[in-house]
């Protein structure tokens, strides 16, 4: 078959993991038999959940049990202020409004 951007250019053919391509070897260029796109959205899929279950999995870190990591102490601090919220409160000290 020829490549359909390069018009004289045969395609070559190569096989990945149970999934046949026709590539350009001048252009670059990628081409998918019928049902070729279907196998590796199959693939994707099955990858993305596996990836899921392991994000589900629980863990606990036995390190942070300690009473120095008390979650309390934590929500005392307070969120930095933009640079923009800060001149508006130098603004305020020096009665700007």
């Amino acid at each position: 078959m020829k490549c359909p951007v390069c018009k004289d250019v045969t395609l070559l053919m190569s096989e990945k993991n149970g999934v046949e391509i026709d590539y350009c070897p001048e252009c670059r260029g990628i081409w998918l038999d019928r049902g070729e796109l279907d196998k590796i959205v199959d693939r994707a899929r099955e990858a993305r959940a596996d990836y899921r279950d392991d994000d589900r999995r629980e863990y606990r870190d036995e390190r942070y049990d300690d009473r120095r990591y008390d979650e309390k102490r934590y929500r005392e601090h307070k969120k930095k202020k933009s640079p923009m919220s800060a001149l508006g409160d130098i603004m305020e000290i020096f009665g700007g409004e």
